[in-house]
């Protein structure tokens, strides 16, 4: 069975041409996790492809997202790309930012940071942020309907009710939901805001990453505390709507990298259809 790693992170060394802006790197690491380190991994635990998501390490600006953009280049059959960008900078140079980050067919789209307060370098949790919302955005909300890329979005579950109206207003963008809203000791599977994401899922426009596991988890692998939220997803959104991601090498510090993704082969109830699903079948059908 194929296995695609929807959320995983490459940086390179610290030099004057791409410099690092913020102190941004997984707990316990000081220098960089190449793409090759990163083909090296997968090659090592069976992953197929893998999508790189921008770092905060290169900040905002216009070459935040050269080290992904030569990542994808250096293994074209192998690694995909989300996009980090300044959306606060005027229309217009927001727009034609926008438009240059999505521009390669590798690079699957943007992502907002929706659960941290709003800094030229995302750093402090924010879960009440209300900034994704802001009528200053509108005009690139209409340009990613245009575009027709994806928007990966990382909320707190307070947030969930802010992407709903989001999904309802724009039909046209393809919103992904990274690590399941980001659960954690505050946060009940069957109480509100997590079950907001019954009313996301009416939207056929969302997407949800299962990823960052070990980080959310209060038990050790396999993570069975985290099992009852990867089935009420299921039933809200079905097998069809969800992906598997690791978010390594950010997991370096809580769990192996096989471990953040096999785990679902441990989860109750949980059928071969549906694993094909969660490891690549979705995934193939948002990118192809």
């Amino acid at each position: 069975m194929r296995l695609v790693d929807t959320h995983t992170h490459a940086w390179g060394r610290e030099t004057l041409e791409l410099p690092w802006v913020a102190d941004v790197l997984p707990p316990g690491w000081s220098g960089p996790y190449t793409h090759r380190d990163l083909i090296a991994d997968m090659d090592r635990i069976g992953i197929d492809e893998a999508v790189v998501v921008t770092t905060p390490l290169y900040g905002r600006g216009p070459r935040a997202n050269e080290y992904t953009m030569r990542a994808i280049e250096a293994h074209p059959d192998r690694l995909y790309g989300v996009a980090v960008m300044e959306y606060f900078d005027g229309t217009k140079s927001v727009l034609t930012q926008l438009q240059q980050v999505t521009g390669h067919d590798r690079m699957l789209g943007v992502r907002m940071h929706a659960s941290l307060a709003y800094d030229p370098i995302p750093t402090e949790v924010d879960r009440q942020a209300t900034w994704i919302s802001s009528a200053e955005l509108d005009p690139v909300w209409e340009e990613l309907g245009e575009l027709e890329t994806a928007v990966f979005v990382f909320p707190k579950a307070d947030q969930l009710t802010r992407l709903e109206q989001l999904a309802a207003k724009h039909p046209r963008i393809q919103f992904v939901v990274d690590h399941l809203a980001w659960p954690d000791e505050t946060t009940s599977p069957d109480e509100s805001p997590w079950t907001d994401f019954e009313a996301v899922a009416e939207h056929d426009n969302v997407l949800v990453k299962v990823s960052s596991i070990p980080r959310s988890a209060a038990t050790p692998w396999p993570y069975e505390d985290m099992h009852v939220y990867l089935q009420r997803l299921l039933d809200w959104f079905g097998a069809e709507r969800l992906m598997i991601g690791s978010d390594y090498p950010w997991m370096d510090d809580w769990a192996s990298y096989r471990d953040c993704l096999d785990w679902i082969e441990t989860v109750p109830g949980l059928s071969r259809r549906d694993r094909a699903f969660l490891q690549y079948r979705t995934f193939d059908r948002t990118v192809g």
